[in-house]
């Protein structure tokens, strides 16, 4: 299965990386391609390096603004250089099975209010994990509850994503999705 995975490029802390280091080994074991944003550095270094150590793939896809922090791959990995953040995303998206979206900042919100805009609209069935590692998300995840409690979605918010505490519950959740379990 191809994971996108959408996190921070920042040096985090090790209540951070630990969990992500975990989602990645567990992926990498299971024989699942990571697709992610290229980066060699921070957070997003620390997944690649767990996935392609413990014998993933690594799908990078980067932007030109961004490409001198590009990780340096060959085969049988890949780097994509887009032109733009748009084009990035939509890279990545196109080349994910399902998506897992772990702690990061704006850019990473962007990501992945789009992946369920997405599937708000019918536009992709991929399955969608928000990774709560830390309880980074519980505030985003109260106002998710508010806006399907509302009426902002006109779907039930279980079928926008599925909220894991663990790394182990996050990898389960896709391959049960996807029938690869």
């Amino acid at each position: 299965m191809n994971i996108c995975v959408f996190l921070s490029a920042a040096d985090l802390d090790d209540r951070y990386t630990r969990p992500a280091r975990a989602f990645a080994e567990l992926l990498g074991k299971g024989g699942h391609t990571l697709v992610w944003g290229g980066s060699d550095v921070g957070l997003m270094k620390v997944v690649a390096d767990g996935v392609e150590e413990a014998g993933g793939r690594l799908v990078g896809v980067s932007v030109d603004f961004l490409a001198a922090k590009a990780r340096p791959v060959a085969e049988p990995h890949e780097m994509v250089v887009t032109r733009d953040l748009a084009e990035r995303k939509a890279v990545l998206l196109e080349r994910a099975d399902a998506v897992v979206i772990m702690v990061g900042g704006t850019g990473t919100l962007d990501e992945a209010t789009e992946i369920l805009e997405l599937k708000k609209h019918g536009h992709t069935t991929k399955p969608v994990v928000l990774l709560n590692t830390e309880g980074f998300y519980d505030g985003l995840k109260t106002q998710f509850r508010r806006m399907e409690d509302e009426g902002f979605l006109p779907v039930p918010l279980t079928d926008l994503v599925f909220f894991a505490e663990e790394p182990v519950g996050a990898l389960a959740y896709l391959e049960e999705s996807m029938g690869t379990r």
